[in-house]
């Protein structure tokens, strides 16, 4: 199993009910064989562990330097803390503590979840609204196919400020899947439909120019007025090999494209120089990381 850090919850046993998100704690863990060296090291980090709760529902709103000391402790620690969990990936889901939504931790065998984040939107210039959770996953196969031999061998914070490994998730032909989960009860698939005209619209024209309104048409046209999208309703977009764009709607496919710049433009909206949420895809970078050093 591959230690991996989330801020949010981490998923139990399928007896249990995930537990909500707390906040982010380790860094990749690995073997320390001196027994009375383990146990101080365990000692030492149920005691952190026990200031980084508490810190939780008393400091972390009112106290945010104290939380991001934390935050940064945890974040270079190498040896092994209570907080750092080795996800069970034959359990069944991890919880966003913000809007409630649950997030399968693996999709079709080999889809790792990788961060979780949040897409909210500003109406009228004065209040934002909670659209949808979204969780990212990657094929932990084609990972290592094709990025362990490039990257394997570097560190994890020497990965984080890698910005060749940032732009090779977006351009290789690794299977990935960005699952919107609908949070805001009255949204229509015509709004959807508008909101990627523009946000995938923009990002084909950063990337491929203006000559690309019938990719973007065919991409959008997808997404038909017959198609109903209450709270709860699911999104998949999933990047399959041979750069395929494909999308269902509540498990019903509704579309697949072939376009390599239809799937980097649709990616960087979640994992790009300016995602929707910053923290999901530094999560994302950093577990995708620890899958490259399992």
């Amino acid at each position: 199993m591959v230690s991996f850090r989330f801020p949010f919850s981490f998923p139990q046993p399928p007896k249990h009910t995930p537990p909500t998100y707390s906040s982010s704690s380790s860094a990749t863990s690995r073997p320390f064989s001196a027994t009375t060296a383990a146990v101080a090291v365990a000692a030492g980090a149920a005691a952190v562990a026990g200031v980084a709760a508490a810190t939780h529902n008393s400091t972390n709103q009112a106290h945010p330097f104290l939380q991001n000391a934390l935050n940064l402790f945890f974040a270079n620690r190498s040896l092994p803390l209570l907080g750092s969990l080795s996800l069970n990936y034959t359990s069944s889901s991890v919880v966003d503590s913000k809007t409630g939504a649950s997030f399968p931790s693996v999709l079709d065998d080999s889809r790792r979840l990788l961060g979780i984040g949040l897409r909210r939107k500003r109406v009228f210039g004065l209040k934002n609204i909670d659209v949808y959770a979204f969780g990212i996953y990657a094929d932990d196969k084609d990972i290592e196919e094709l990025l362990s031999e490039k990257y394997g061998k570097l560190s994890v914070s020497e990965l984080q400020d890698n910005k060749e490994y940032s732009d090779d998730l977006l351009e290789t032909d690794i299977g990935m899947t960005v699952r919107l989960q609908i949070v805001y009860g009255r949204l229509s698939i015509s709004s959807v439909r508008s909101a990627f005209e523009e946000s995938v619209g923009s990002r084909l024209r950063k990337f491929g120019g203006s000559d690309n309104q019938e990719l973007l048409q065919t991409f959008t046209s997808q997404f038909k007025d017959e198609y109903k999208i209450p709270k709860g309703s699911v999104i998949n977009l999933s990047r399959e090999r041979g750069y395929v764009l494909r999308t269902t709607i509540d498990g019903k496919e509704v579309g697949s494209i072939e376009s390599k710049l239809l799937c980097k433009s649709l990616l960087d909206l979640y994992i790009g120089e300016e995602p929707f949420d910053e923290q999901a895809k530094e999560d994302v970078k950093l577990n995708l990381a620890s899958l490259l050093h399992k």
